[in-house]
């Protein structure tokens, strides 16, 4: 097999590792160098390093790595940055972000918080713009009674929604700590204590912690796995209180959602949640009691962010970093 099939294979991504006729052809994507490689397929592959040609492997490496700075460093590189979990941002996810901020001409984050985040990591251009908000999509109804009736839900109960997965990885029953899903339960377990008829919303897939923890501590809640659009909107137009409890988001969407329906909201700091929202409804744990929602501020911040507004925008975005 000569160079240029090798590095089609490679650049096709076609499989991960093959061996025939004592060659080797590989996608690297998921490795740090040839190294890192070998030692991987000493582990899982079973592979006899002995007839491996170090030379090949390398070759093909640096094949890859050559083609693609060729291929980048002709275009325009606006590099998406949702938010940065910094627990998890370890020296190999510092290193891996500095080896791809060389290609970066831009980058665009969806909030301050994150744009404060990636301040401390480059000097490049920085532009700030959240993912706008449907309003086509998420909208106050007024009949909310009616609404309820039709999901089954009791008139006189106080309805606190949670719309977020949050399981980690394949174990389902392991939290997703970003997410905070057990901060939500100790808030949730505080307000059943006061409020009467307190009962959760749970809505989607993975809500196993959660369901759970609900379960375990006899609170009581309703479970729509999946639902459209139009049902969720329904769902939000059903709440008293719903809480973003994350310890990092990038938006998070529900913080719009809640906004242009006018569902009451109280929020960690995270995503674009303090600029949406009133200070008085922003908490950290040690003051969640007292953090109260402001529709109205919610409501109005929310529609400037809505589609019809925020589509010139990145347009805009788009088109200046064309012509830099």
């Amino acid at each position: 097999m000569d160079e240029s099939e090798i590095n089609k294979k490679i650049l096709n991504n076609e499989e991960q590792i093959i061996q025939k006729d004592n060659s080797l052809e590989l996608n690297i994507d998921n490795y740090e160098g040839p190294l890192d490689l070998l030692l991987d397929l000493a582990k899982t592959q079973k592979v006899d390093l002995m007839q491996i040609s170090i030379v090949q492997l390398v070759d093909q490496y640096i094949t890859y790595v050559e083609k693609i700075k060729k291929n980048l460093e002709n275009k325009k590189v606006l590099c998406s940055i949702y938010h940065i979990d910094e627990e998890k941002f370890d020296q190999k996810a510092q290193d891996e972000f500095k080896a791809r901020d060389y290609f970066v001409d831009e980058y665009h984050v969806i909030s301050k918080n994150t744009e404060h985040q990636i301040q401390k990591l480059t000097n490049k251009k920085i532009t700030t713009l959240p993912f706008w908000v449907n309003t086509n999509i998420w909208f106050d109804i007024a009949n909310k009674n009616q609404i309820k009736d039709k999901y089954k839900l009791d008139q006189d109960n106080f309805y606190i929604g949670s719309f977020q997965r949050d399981s980690e990885g394949s174990d389902l029953d392991k939290p997703k700590l970003s997410k905070g899903p057990d901060r939500f339960v100790e808030i949730v377990s505080d307000l059943n204590k006061e409020i009467k008829n307190l009962h959760v919303v749970v809505t989607g897939k993975r809500r196993n912690y959660i369901i759970n923890e609900l379960t375990d501590r006899g609170i009581e809640f309703s479970y729509f796995e999946m639902v459209n659009f139009e049902s969720l909107n329904e769902l939000y137009n059903c709440l008293d209180l719903y809480i973003v409890a994350s310890r990092y988001e990038g938006g998070p969407q529900a913080v719009l959602e809640c906004g242009v329906t006018k569902t009451p909201i109280i929020s960690t700091d995270v995503g674009i949640a303090k600029e949406i929202l009133s200070s008085e409804s922003i908490f950290d744990m040690s003051n969640y009691a007292h953090a109260k929602p402001n529709v109205e501020i919610a409501y109005k911040n929310s529609q400037e962010i809505s589609m019809a507004k925020m589509f010139p925008k990145y347009i805009k975005m788009f088109e200046d970093l064309i012509e830099s």
